[in-house]
């Protein structure tokens, strides 16, 4: 079995504030507004490419944010991880067991969560709920992230938790809950034999770096270890999930 573990948001699909041509379809709607979309051109050579790997989606959403989405007739897929790889969902259903042991891998994150939580409680620039999404990392929301980030790696243990900014949007991750170690226990669970990665963000380099076969955007080319097993995309020139099915569909 060969696996496609591919990121979503500006991997394969695209907020409506970013533009992706005219020939585009709604993936995504939230409070009756269409948020997401993907190109025909991808939406036509993932079905394609379903047909020959296992498509994984592999985010960072939780798993209620990852259920808004839809790719007409081919969703849901087998599989998916959620919660940044801490949460397998199986036939549409949360696979009990694999969250459990995600809950008690990220067990010694406790005390630097209640820590950052109240670090980020007292932050002036924080300016939404700070969340524990899925139990297994939080979440807020800052009008100067590069100062809220600055101020919880001063104060938390970083060997313990990762802290990533995305835009305006903070997340403070426990070291263990990566894509990279979800990617590698589900190779192991399903027993498959080549994993092809794609992704956009901080958030996927373990993924990519674990995968035989990876696709990432121009930005992170000098993040990622082995560039002679990448697809280096210039997402300025191509539309990014365009390039990576319409490769897998011709190679694999």
């Amino acid at each position: 079995m060969n696996i496609f573990n591919c990121d979503l948001d500006n991997t394969l699909i695209y907020s409506y504030k970013k533009n992706i041509g005219e020939y585009k379809k709604c993936v995504e709607v939230y409070n009756k507004k269409q948020i997401s979309f993907m190109s025909i051109k991808s939406l036509k050579l993932l079905k394609k490419v379903i047909n020959n790997v296992c498509f994984v989606p592999t985010t960072t959403r939780s798993v209620k944010q990852y259920k808004r989405i839809y790719f007409e007739s081919i969703l849901p897929p087998k599989y998916a991880l959620a919660a940044n790889g801490g949460i397998l969902i199986k036939n549409n259903k949360i696979d009990e067991k694999w969250y459990k042991d995600s809950l008690n891998m990220i067990k010694p994150c406790m005390d630097t969560f209640k820590h950052a939580y109240n670090i980020l409680k007292y932050d002036k620039n924080v300016c939404f709920e700070i969340r524990l999404v899925d139990g297994l990392f939080l979440f807020t929301k800052s009008k100067n992230a590069e100062e809220t980030i600055k101020n919880l790696k001063k104060h938390i243990d970083l060997n313990i938790a990762d802290v990533f900014e995305n835009g305006v949007k903070i997340y403070v991750m426990p070291k263990q809950l990566n894509k990279g170690n979800a990617v590698k226990r589900l190779k192991i669970k399903l027993n498959a034999k080549y994993i092809i990665a794609a992704g956009d963000s901080e958030f996927d380099i373990s993924m990519l770096n674990f995968s035989d076969f990876m696709f990432l955007p121009k930005h992170l080319k000098n993040k990622v270890e082995n560039k002679n097993k990448a697809v280096i995309v210039d997402d300025k020139l191509n539309l990014f999930s365009d390039v990576i099915l319409e490769t897998i569909s011709r190679q694999f």
